[in-house]
């Protein structure tokens, strides 16, 4: 949407873990051929606070939950969860762009979040500690401080001078 964005109605993104981009030698682990064990060994830093067996999970939430990632691998299409043309494309949006990761993310790397970043024409990440791939649930405190932090720095007159 930012990239197609040419009203200027989008002042500013903060995208939390996201994938989307293809960047080289830095693959997006392939999530929807793991097992409930895998997602939570990849997906967050305290995988055994987070793991839920599916054996104890009801059959109507184990439902939503397919649903859930039928429609999320719809979305990531083909090829796998990235747009061919985005990371180019990206440069093109100079809006204020805040990328926030979990340190311990292995859906993808830190290397994946430093490129993704850089391609933004403003763009910074902020790595936040002992969280994986949600780390606004994992560490809420620290990802919304990293937040207000971009808001308040990019809403300030310096910010938009």
């Amino acid at each position: 949407m930012a990239v197609r964005d040419t009203a200027g109605v989008i002042t500013g993104l903060v995208l939390i873990d996201a994938v989307g981009v293809d960047i080289p030698g830095e693959p997006i682990r392939g999530f929807f051929s793991l097992d409930a064990r895998g997602v939570a060994g990849y997906s967050w830093h305290d995988s055994q606070r987070f793991y839920v067996d599916p054996a104890g999970v009801p059959a109507d939430q184990l439902a939503r939950r397919a649903a859930g990632m039928a429609t999320m691998r719809t979305l990531a299409g083909d090829p796998y969860m990235h747009d061919p043309k985005l990371l180019r494309r990206l440069r093109h949006v100079d809006v204020p762009a805040l990328l926030v990761r979990g340190e311990s993310d292995r859906i993808v790397t830190p290397a994946y979040g430093d490129a993704y970043a850089g391609a933004f024409a403003n763009g910074r990440l902020e790595v936040i500690p002992e969280a994986g791939h949600l780390p606004h649930i994992e560490q809420p405190a620290a990802a919304f401080a990293a937040i207000d932090r971009h808001l308040h720095a990019t809403d300030s007159p310096a910010a938009t001078a």
